[in-house]
């Protein structure tokens, strides 16, 4: 939460919050998962797996099938909807930085789905004459490019299956209730709005039908029951049978009569079990006709099964993240003891964009493997931070409050940092601990387990002063250069001294700061000291709490926003925001 007010003392109503403020705010606040594969409980609006939940949580939850979890799609569509509606254009810009810059997949749905409904639709605006004046802004055209964008390889694309959840999100009862409040649709109809998307859906089946091996290769992919589904719910009619033969789909003629492709002559392409095939028979064809995974496991002979002659075959097929994902069976199979497989495993370790493989090193046995997984969690955190300051030299000090009141809550900011602070580079981070004194932290080396064993003795004890922090690493030789930007990111739960004390050690030292942000990690009450600390030196403030590095995907989220300092010196707007209105809006091609 960036924050403007003259009364830093208090959080800022939410009435007084912009939509800069709210938009951060979203980005820090919430992982926005709505869709999951598998059973889980609803705990007051929040999603717990249930093949994992504690007994709390099986006693007060409520069960939930797999697929859309509808409290999470309404929070943060409403949250979204709040922020078009005080300024379209920054969600026009944001809906274009979701796609191409992030991995945040039900974000890009989300803003897909409000820019194909919102009310900015290139309407003409007439004069007193009754004459066309100029036209409105397009903004559904925004939604029409998210979903059209193609990049080859690349992974910020929608995919079938994103594209198709598009429809689901806006046909949902409680979605379409907020759209109709907003005025996107008939408040009379009993369709859900969908704005543009059957119109762009059936543009993006178009596209791939005139490219067959676009069509083919989707199939390959596992998206075969997903393309009957979007081309069914958009209405897409094909030119030519093709499209139905490469889909195996046998068509019938409707009770109207209006089928014209598809009806006769279709050769179907089938897929065909793999029984009665040896194992080498099994990896030829694999070979031949470059299968992929999710085409061969579930037709394989429960005789034969997965062996690692037929993984070995299957692993051209899979990305970086399926590698990183796959670990355990890898391990399994004894495939990782091969040079050149281990070699593309430990690529696709380097390469990773998110936290998963945190929670994947709890599946595999070798100590090593586990190691080379807690890697992978620190490249994330590493990429994340190179990205946000790739324009800019930018330093950063971390200060970690260790008083008192953070007695039952000091735990929880180490596992916090152990996830983040590897991602820094060494020579551009300071860290120091405080209660009354501030001590300077250094770890051994530039991993999760050099961060686990520096914060290891830290205990909460003792008053709280910021400040005695800022003064330790200043006797300790810190020096920030004129041309770099200090980001400066507490961790604790603000209370302690005021907060125009706090700023005038930064003053007194000399330390110019860029931006502050707070990791909220309250073990009882909180305070108001960096927040009117950041307020004295107009700079920007964000605040995250803690719990949100539990989630692996939100880690790298949270990295990039909150260290993107802002461009202009002395400006109280986030710098995550600027990189957001600096993204070029999408276009159709």
């Amino acid at each position: 939460m960036t924050t403007q007010t003259q009364n830093p003392n208090a959080l800022l109503p939410e009435s007084q919050r912009g939509p800069a403020e709210r938009l951060l705010d979203l980005v820090l606040g919430g992982s926005a998962h709505l869709w999951h594969n598998r059973p889980g409980l609803d705990v007051n609006g929040t999603w717990y797996a249930a093949a994992h939940a504690t007994p709390f949580q099986r006693e007060k939850g409520r069960p939930v099938k797999p697929g859309l979890f509808v409290p999470a799609a309404v929070k943060l569509y409403r949250q979204l909807l709040g922020i078009y509606r005080l300024n379209a254009e920054l969600m026009a810009h944001f809906a274009s930085y979701a796609l191409t810059q992030t991995d945040w997949r039900d974000l890009k749905v989300a803003t897909c789905a409000l820019m194909l409904v919102q009310e900015h639709a290139g309407q003409p605006v007439r004069d007193e004459q009754g004459g066309v004046a100029f036209h409105d802004d397009d903004w559904r055209a925004i939604g029409e490019a998210m979903v059209l964008h193609y990049e080859r390889k690349s992974t910020r694309m929608l995919t079938p299956k994103a594209v198709l959840r598009v429809a689901e999100l806006l046909e949902h009862p409680e979605i379409a209730r907020l759209n109709r409040e907003a005025g996107f649709g008939d408040p009379a109809s009993r369709k859900a709005p969908l704005g543009r998307w059957k119109r762009v859906a059936s543009k993006w089946l178009a596209a791939r039908e005139a490219n067959m091996p676009m069509l083919q290769g989707l199939v390959k992919a596992g998206y075969k029951e997903t393309l009957k589904k979007l081309a069914r719910k958009a209405g897409y009619k094909p030119r030519a049978q093709g499209f139905f033969e490469v889909l195996g789909w046998k068509q019938k003629q409707s009770a109207q009569g209006h089928r014209e492709v598809g009806l006769n002559g279709l050769t179907l392409v089938k897929r065909e079990r793999f029984d009665g095939l040896s194992e080498a028979e099994i990896c030829e064809w694999i070979d031949l006709e470059r299968l992929s995974y999710k085409e061969v496991v579930g037709r394989l002979p429960k005789d034969v099964g997965l062996t690692p002659a037929i993984m070995a075959a299957l692993l051209p097929s899979l990305s970086d993240r399926d590698l990183r994902l796959m670990t355990p069976t890898l391990e399994e199979l004894g495939l990782l003891t091969d040079p050149a497989i281990r070699a593309r495993w430990e690529k696709a370790v380097h390469t990773a964009t998110d936290q998963r493989a945190l929670n994947i090193a709890k599946n595999v046995r070798s100590a090593v493997l586990r190691r080379k997984l807690e890697e992978a969690s620190d490249n994330a955190a590493r990429q994340a931070v190179a990205e946000a300051t790739a324009e800019t030299d930018v330093r950063v000090m971390f200060l970690i409050d260790k008083s008192g009141s953070m007695e039952g809550a000091i735990e929880r900011s180490k596992e916090a940092l152990s996830r983040i602070l590897a991602g820094f580079p060494m020579d551009k981070l300071h860290i120091a601990a405080f209660d009354t004194l501030g001590t300077v932290l250094r770890p051994k080396a530039a991993n999760r387990i050099a961060v686990q064993h520096m914060l290891a003795g830290l205990r909460a004890s003792g008053g709280t002063a910021h400040a005695s922090a800022v003064y330790a690493l200043h006797r300790d030789g810190v020096r920030v250069p004129e041309d770099a930007k200090l980001v400066v990111i507490v961790v604790g739960d603000e209370a302690g001294e005021a907060g125009d004390q706090f700023a005038r050690a930064f003053r007194d030292l000399r330390i110019p700061v860029s931006a502050m942000a707070l990791l909220v990690s309250v073990a009882h009450a909180r305070g108001s000291t960096v927040r009117t600390c950041a307020a004295q030196l107009r700079v920007p403030f964000s605040e995250v709490n803690v719990d949100q590095f539990e989630d692996p995907y939100q880690v790298p989220r949270v990295l990039k926003a909150l260290m993107d300092a802002p461009t202009l010196p002395g400006t109280a707007q986030s710098g995550w925001v600027e990189r957001v209105m600096r993204t070029p809006l999408l276009k159709v091609a």
